[in-house]
């Protein structure tokens, strides 16, 4: 007779239960790029929609960020450190894959023994790291999970590149996701397009590289189904959604999806996140920075629903349904 195995049950749900962000201090405009490119603030602002982003310092790297939104997030959440058991860091641009970043930011942050490991799924790994903590939590495998999206894109991008240069920047966003006695984190929709790698990529394993038009066409029709899957997989109608925060990859980007979730029936007064405007693109980080600097704001309160979309490198997406904490 085969031996019966001993499996974890943990809680039936999950929710955010702290958020929080970090963005490096040096603030670069669109007249600044203006002084090192063929570039201009209004040429930038009619593609992209951006007015300014941060960049970090060359000593400052992504796992000092990781850090310090990941302490903001353990802060808002009443926590503390020894509250967390699991450190998941989804990001693109560490400069070596080994070390993790994961491991580093738990020990500095004082979680002493924890499960840790990087995830990239690039600018849909916010997404995918927060379905994989919540599914980490209700299998049993972990109490608390920290999940910190951060990225040093100006590691990776040409910087006289006007194509890529005036998109990305530097940040970290972080959630502590735990039990909940009422549903908080829906179901994650995700995929990827493998066929599509070569519209974005590393070119020479030294810059980013992407074809800027497929991926606008691609994002713009494709994405939206994917969020009304994440809708649906939650038991919800696109009406009640309050917020929707798509990855900050282009204003134009992220004005498409609204308007095809509108025409599905979403509301007229669907608050919009429109932080790329002085965020820039930051990839993993722009969904839970996004999240952080609305609840500062007021824009999005305890209680709203918050449809969240990413999208990326590799063509990996993903979306999913939360409530804000």
């Amino acid at each position: 007779m085969s031996p019966v195995l001993r499996q974890k049950q943990g809680p039936a749900a999950t929710r955010i239960l702290g958020v929080g962000s970090y963005q490096p201090e040096r603030v670069v405009t669109n007249d600044d790029l203006s002084q090192i490119m063929d570039t201009s603030d209004q040429w930038i602002r009619d593609r992209v929609g951006i007015i300014e982003r941060r960049f970090a310092d060359k000593d400052e790297l992504l796992v000092d960020m990781a850090v310090k939104a990941g302490t903001a997030a353990l802060a808002d959440a009443g926590l503390q450190a020894a509250d967390v058991d699991t450190v998941i860091v989804p990001n693109c641009t560490m400069p070596s894959p080994i070390p993790n970043a994961a491991g580093q930011v738990a020990d500095r942050i004082g979680v002493k023994a924890a499960g840790a490991f990087d995830l990239n799924a690039a600018c849909a790994g916010f997404c995918y790291g927060l379905g994989v903590a919540s599914d980490l939590i209700r299998a049993g495998s972990a109490g608390r999970v920290l999940v910190i999206g951060a990225e040093k894109l100006t590691d990776v991008v040409d910087p006289v590149d006007r194509a890529n240069a005036i998109i990305f920047a530097d940040g970290a966003g972080a959630a502590v996701v735990g039990p909940s006695d009422e549903p908080g984190i829906g179901p994650v929709s995700w995929g990827s397009a493998g066929d599509l790698v070569d519209t974005i990529y590393m070119r020479d394993h030294r810059y980013i590289y992407q074809e800027g038009q497929s991926v606008f066409r691609w994002a713009t029709t494709q994405i939206a189904p994917i969020a009304l899957r994440a809708v649906e997989l939650a038991g919800l109608q696109p009406s009640d959604i309050d917020v929707l925060i798509p990855h900050q990859a282009n204003l134009r980007i992220v004005d498409a999806i609204a308007k095809r979730l509108r025409a599905k029936g979403a509301r007229e007064d669907l608050i919009v996140a429109d932080d790329i405007t002085y965020s820039g693109n930051t990839s993993s980080a722009s969904i839970p920075m996004a999240l952080d600097h609305m609840r500062k704001a007021g824009t999005v309160n305890t209680g709203d629903v918050v449809l969240m979309v990413g999208f990326g490198a590799g063509l990996s997406y993903a979306g999913q349904v939360v409530i804000c904490p």
